[in-house]
Order: C-alpha cells, then structure tokens, then sequence
C-alpha cells in the first residue's frame, strides 16, 4: 500500500481513513463549539471579565494536572480503547452541558468543572492517538498522514467558528455545544471502525505507578539533544501566541471600536493559510529536507505578530491584522505537521505515550500561566504594549530550534516493528 497512489494522493489504507474520519468529525465539532463556553458564561450567567478569564485559564491548568498520571497509564494499554474512552467521556461531560441548561441548572462550576475534563482527556487522546499513528502508518508516509491531520484542523478552523456563531443566532446557545458533543460519539465510532488488531505493549512488571513514571515522559524529552529544543521553542511560541489573543480581542473591540463581524472575519480568513501550508509541507521536505524545512518555517511563524502591535481602526487595520494572520497560520501550517512527524521519529519507541502527554500537559500549562501572566501586563501597562512585548520575545524563538539534524533512535528498530 506505501506506493500506491489515489486520484494523485499517496493512499494510506482504510484504518487509517476511518482515523482521519474520526478526527475529522471532532475537529469540525469543536470549530463549530469554538468560544461556546465564554458566550454561556457571558449570555447565560452573567460572568463578568475576571470569571470569563479563569474558565479559560483554570480549564488548561487544572486539566494539566489531571491528566499527569494519564501518560505513564496509557504507555502499556493498547492505544485504540483508550482513544475510545476520552472520546465518550468528552461526549458524556459536553453533554451535561445543555442537560442542566434545560433544566435551568447551569452554573458556572458545572462549566469550570467540564473545562477540567475535557483539556484532561483531549491530552490523553492527543498522547494515545499519536502513539497509535506510528504503529498504523509506515513511517516514510508519517508526514503525509500529519500534513493531513493539520490541514482539516486548519480547514475546520476557517469554516466552524463563523457557522457555530450563525448556528447561536437562530438556535440558542447551547446548540453549538450539542453538535461539540455528538462530534465526538462519532469520533468514537470512527476509531471503533478501524478494525484490526493492535498488539499489547510489553508490561512493566510494576504491579502500580511510580513516581518515576510519572516524570519519565520530561525526563526523556529534557535529555534528547533533539527533543529539548524543540519543547521549549513550541512550549514559547505557543504560550506567547495564545496569551496575546485575549488582549487582541480587548484592543480591537473595546479600544478600537471594531465590530464583532470584522473581528471574526480578520481572524477566520486567514486560516486557509494553515491549509495551504499543511499542503506545502511534504512537497517542501522533500525538495529541501525535512530539517531544513521545519527551521525555516519555526523562523517565519516568529517574524509575524509583532505587526499586530501596529493595528489601526478601519480598513487599514483590518488589511494589516489580515496579511499578518495569514502569514503567521500559513508559517504555523507549515511548520506543525513537520514538528510531529519529527517528534514522533525521535521519541523512543517504549516512551511515546509519556512523551507526548508530557509534550501537551506543559503546552496547556505555560499557555495558562503566559495568558494569566499577559492579562496583568496588559492590566498594568496596556493591551498594545503587552501584545508588542510577546511579538518582540517571539523574534527570540528561533534561537532554541535545534540546528543540526540527528538521526532517530532506534530508526532501524523502528522500521522493523512495522513491517
């Protein structure tokens, strides 16, 4: 199947379309649910700025910390089964969501409380489905399958949020959260649909956790001359976008009077950016080698968002923050399914799951923490000068790409146990 080509695609084989079909129905749902909780904290409860912040904040934080020993869990557990259950229990939790809406017991706890669990079971699902990735694709066609991960989310991006907010205008808001929900008891019966059989990890022979365990996951990734750099460039770039984004919605609707309709449409139409370099990410490894690539693109994606610290009101404004968004998506498209495929060839073949849990627990931290930390900055000085500080720490970013490409562990060990 590794040659074979479908309508000018590389075919990747069924059990892997039924996963991307999985993924994609929870993308979509979660474009469609994107901001849902904000608008019911806002409409429904009445919550003002300092809660609104906390269910955004609290959610990543705490479901962080919940999900610590769920790395070290999975790492012996067959991977599909466990991509399963966070799936239904996402839907099980959503679900109570519009359950005490009807009944006109929403609080804000209830919302706080679901935020917890579903950031703890998205980085559970993230760390089994990456794991499960590499024993089901060759991993010559890792990049294709990655490219195509990003390339929906990024599509699901651009065509979930404007419909999800038409879809509260006529139906209400908790519609969106409904359609969050079923997204992903489908998602569930994708990965049901796959088939096949997945071989049991090897046992640890340790009856319970250990401490050790537990850290196994940053240990691996803070000793590998090729992980580390890549953690604590993808750990800053991240947490300096997403701590900016809230303060780019309090300058742009407060400060500079721009309506609801312009600020949706200034950050939803550059994300076909993401699609357009999702798609340019194999042809480009190819041509210029996937190390090459992934440093030019972790450069890029750096050079973009000081400009946001330049907007002005009106169409000049929004021309600006238009161009710099599809720069930096278009950078950030490029650049994502190259660092997971990188990830994946570099980790150890027994530590997967641990790694990448370990990867999204402090991605989720340092954005939690960066956002708090931002918001009083802002607080302090203003939302411009806060915005223009994460763009010029963002210039910094690229000094921590590793600059020389290393072979795989375990390459030929690897391929072997995929054959």
């Amino acid at each position: 199947m590794n040659g074979q080509r479908v309508l000018g695609r590389r075919a990747l084989g069924r059990r892997f379309g039924w996963l991307w079909a999985a993924f994609a129905v929870s993308s979509y749902g979660s474009g469609l649910g994107f901001g849902a909780f904000p608008l019911l904290a806002i409409l429904v409860l009445h919550s003002g700025p300092t809660q609104v912040a906390l269910l955004a904040a609290a959610g990543r934080a705490v479901g962080a910390l919940v999900a610590v020993p769920l790395g070290p869990w999975m790492e012996f557990r067959r991977k599909r089964p466990v991509m399963m259950a966070m799936d239904l229990t996402r839907f099980a939790v959503l679900l109570s969501v519009p359950a005490a809406f009807a009944l006109g017991r929403l609080s804000f706890a209830q919302l706080l409380v679901v935020s917890v669990v579903t950031a703890a079971a998205d980085i559970a699902f993230k760390a089994a489905s990456g794991a499960y990735l590499k024993t089901l694709v060759p991993p010559q066609d890792l990049l294709v399958a990655n490219s195509r991960f990003e390339s929906t989310t990024w599509t699901a991006t651009t065509v979930g949020p404007p419909l999800g907010g038409a879809a509260i205008g006529v139906f209400g808001p908790v519609v969106t959260v409904v359609a969050d929900a079923l997204s992903y008891l489908l998602s569930a019966l994708g990965i049901r649909a796959i088939g096949g059989t997945e071989p049991h990890p090897a046992p640890t022979g340790a009856p319970r956790l250990r401490a050790g365990d537990l850290l196994e996951g940053w240990r691996h990734i803070l000793t590998h001359p090729t992980l580390r750099p890549l953690f604590l460039n993808a750990i800053a770039v991240n947490g300096l976008i997403m701590a900016a984004e809230p303060l780019m919605a309090v300058l742009l609707l407060g400060h500079l009077g721009y309506a609801p309709w312009q600020y949706g449409l200034v950050f939803a139409s550059p994300c076909v950016g993401g699609l357009l370099g999702s798609r340019l990410a194999r042809p480009l490894a190819t041509r210029f080698g996937q190390h090459r690539t992934l440093l030019a693109a972790g450069v890029l994606r750096a050079c973009w968002p000081i400009g946001l610290a330049f907007v002005q009101p009106g169409a000049p404004g929004i021309v600006l923050i238009v161009t710099v968004q599809l720069g930096l998506v278009t950078c950030c498209g490029l650049f994502n399914p190259l660092l997971a495929t990188h990830r994946l060839e570099q980790i150890d073949p027994d530590k997967i799951a641990r790694t990448l849990a370990a990867w999204s627990i402090s991605s989720s931290a340092a954005i939690a923490a960066l956002t708090a930390l931002w918001g009083l900055l802002a607080a302090t000085t203003s939302p411009r000068t806060a915005i223009a500080a994460a763009g010029i720490l963002l210039l910094a970013t690229p000094l921590l790409l590793p600059r020389r490409e290393r072979t795989p562990r375990k390459a030929g060990e690897q391929a072997a146990s995929l054959t």
